[in-house]
């Protein structure tokens, strides 16, 4: 497989790259690499995205859970307690509106989190697809000249159906196709023949 790199994109040089003996290392190797990617990625956030992934991160925490509850006491104790004057009194209106807005501005930092990640994890499906691509090449390209190794041998295998199937590329495009046939047929929609 062909190793081309692009400009700004992290990858490992030197003898050791690729050069693993043993499975473990392998997977140890594969860490690394998806490591490597997750740091460039991180390296290239914005600073809003960075912001809003903090703020999401505090939100989802305990200690934020905890921040509240002592602050939501504190509020309706000291505006219901005899001997304080209320700055506001029950039905706690201007504790209703801080809510409100905060959580209005929550809401937004969280989605602007999400997008984040969404793109995050729309590369990794590429990068993810073009992997599979790139196997089934290798694959496709593999069986042909294992079978031209095999006629020079004497071996006959052109007679098996599966084995000329697997031969031929397979095409992204049809396979979608087959796919939303079949999501058609599943939920009973017109055109969903099953046919490929």
């Amino acid at each position: 497989m062909s190793t081309n790199h692009h400009p700004g994109a992290p990858h490992k040089t030197g003898p050791d790259y690729r050069k693993a003996e043993t499975g473990p290392d392998v997977t140890r190797q594969n860490v690394s690499a998806m490591r490597e990617l997750e740091q460039a990625a991180m390296a290239r956030r914005t600073g809003a995205d960075r912001v809003a992934a903090a703020i999401a991160r505090f939100c989802g925490s305990i200690t934020f859970v905890w921040i509240h509850v002592a602050l939501f006491a504190g509020w309706i104790g000291y505006n219901v307690a005899p001997w304080f004057t209320p700055f506001d009194p029950y039905p706690f209106t201007f504790l209703t509106l801080v809510v409100s807005l905060e959580a209005i501005f929550l809401s937004t930092f969280i989605l602007i989190s999400q997008n984040y990640d969404m793109r995050v994890s729309e590369r990794r499906n590429q990068l993810d697809l073009q992997i599979n691509l790139l196997a089934e090449q290798e694959n496709t390209k593999t069986l042909q000249i294992l079978e031209r190794i095999a006629r020079k041998v004497g071996a006959h295998v052109g007679d098996d159906p599966q084995v000329r199937a697997l031969e031929e590329a397979t095409r992204p495009d049809t396979l979608v196709q087959q796919i939303e046939e079949a999501y058609r047929q599943d939920s009973g929609e017109p055109g969903g023949s099953g046919k490929a």
